[in-house]
């Protein structure tokens, strides 16, 4: 398993070339959809990770699967540096580590709304704007679904939560009245 700081040195390394060639954005998306499409096949992880099997013959199955998604020179190159490092199982990490590097460098936070039900349109474009208003940045809104929350809101911006949940409010009313 590679630690947080090798998967981000790794992920910063991609954003540098990302920003000189000024494709850092478009880098993110297909480093994104080359980790979805290694964690959504178990038969390929095994394939690529595995040391029984030469490395040249996973560089042709890396190298094929690049093709098939399309994959610029930039990122080919990087995924084949990963497989020869034995670094390729952690591609997921560094695919969430250059994705907040990505967003940082372009002022940019991710926040998640996770409501019961659908969220409103007009909800959603007033809480997209609160969000934007109080962070100083483009909210990048992620919406989830949870009918455990009974109603109301859970919206988690950067490394702060603010749960506005009607589950929450019982819980606390519950400890309220038990502790009286």
């Amino acid at each position: 398993m590679i630690t947080g700081s090798i998967a981000r040195r790794y992920a910063k390394a991609l954003l540098e070339i990302g920003i000189q060639q000024q494709t850092y954005d478009a880098l993110g998306k297909e480093l994104d959809r080359a980790a979805d499409t290694l964690k959504g096949s178990p038969e390929l992880r095994t394939a690529l990770e595995n040391p029984v099997f030469p490395l040249e013959q996973r560089r042709l199955v890396l190298d094929d699967v690049a093709r098939r998604l399309a994959l610029s020179k930039t990122l080919r190159n990087f995924v084949m540096l990963l497989l020869d490092k034995g670094r390729i199982a952690s591609l997921a990490d560094i695919a969430r580590a250059h994705r907040a590097l990505v967003d940082e460098h372009a002022g940019r936070i991710r926040a998640t709304v996770t409501s019961a039900r659908p969220l409103d349109p007009m909800l959603e474009t007033r809480l997209k704007t609160a969000l934007e208003k109080q962070s100083g940045k483009t909210v990048i809104l992620e919406k989830r679904e949870d009918a455990a929350i009974v109603g109301g809101l859970v919206t988690q911006l950067g490394d702060t939560v603010y749960d506005g949940s009607v589950r929450t409010q019982l819980a606390e009313l519950r400890e309220q009245l038990l502790s009286e």
